[in-house]
């Protein structure tokens, strides 16, 4: 199955911090504050999920949270995990494969979108704005596709080498979703870069008012 971690899930928070130190995991900590009381809240490939614990050092009851991942062996890991007096309801899949009986008020994917080839990468795209609620936020974080460091260029060839490999991940490049968000009218309310700009991490406020299609 394409873009599953479940061989490296025991280990994956460890080789990120042995790359990237704690880039990654600050640029998804420093978003948390914006996450509103009471919110329902989808986590899209949320790893081990140790995200779960962070939120609820901000936010320790109240929250409605659905933490998807593909890999069954995340999924696992995210169950073991203390999400306070939070809820949260598991589930392990695709998200393309996914209904749901609510819209959200929250989506949060952090370096998730790296995965994806194009078509794919809008598929999604689409498929979580339709599940955001109009005024909702979006706390992205992930690779910039800007960087213009040559070392940075190098370091990327050589992740999507290692994750072609073991996590049989489709994409080889990184796509641009910032052009996805000004399409859909999203306005850019946070935004900070980490590991020499390398990565970034962002929160788009979804239009109060959305125009209805043909």
């Amino acid at each position: 199955m394409v873009n599953n971690y479940d061989r490296i899930a025991s280990s994956y928070d460890r080789l990120s911090r042995l790359v990237f130190f704690h880039a990654q995991t600050d640029a998804q900590k420093d978003q948390l504050p914006f996450i509103p009381p009471a919110s329902k809240i989808l986590i899209v490939g949320g790893g081990t999920g140790w995200i779960l614990e962070a939120i609820a050092k901000v936010n320790p009851s109240g929250l409605n949270i659905t933490f998807i991942d593909i890999s069954a062996n995340m999924v696992a890991l995210a169950r073991k995990v203390d999400a306070g007096d939070n809820k949260v309801l598991f589930l392990q899949g695709a998200i393309e494969d996914q209904e749901f009986e609510h819209p959200f008020d929250l989506v949060i994917t952090a370096f998730l979108f790296d995965n994806f080839a194009g078509t794919r990468a809008e598929q999604v795209f689409e498929k979580l704005h339709g599940l955001l609620n109009p005024g909702g936020l979006w706390l992205f974080s992930d690779f910039s596709e800007t960087s213009t460091r040559p070392w940075q260029s190098v370091l990327l060839k050589l992740m999507y080498a290692f994750f072609r490999q073991i996590a049989q991940v489709e994409a080889n490049t990184l796509f641009n979703t910032k052009q996805l968000f000004q399409e859909h009218g999203y306005r850019q309310v946070f935004h900070k870069q980490y590991y020499w700009k390398f990565i970034e991490s962002s929160i788009y406020e979804k239009d109060q008012v959305q125009i209805p299609g043909p």
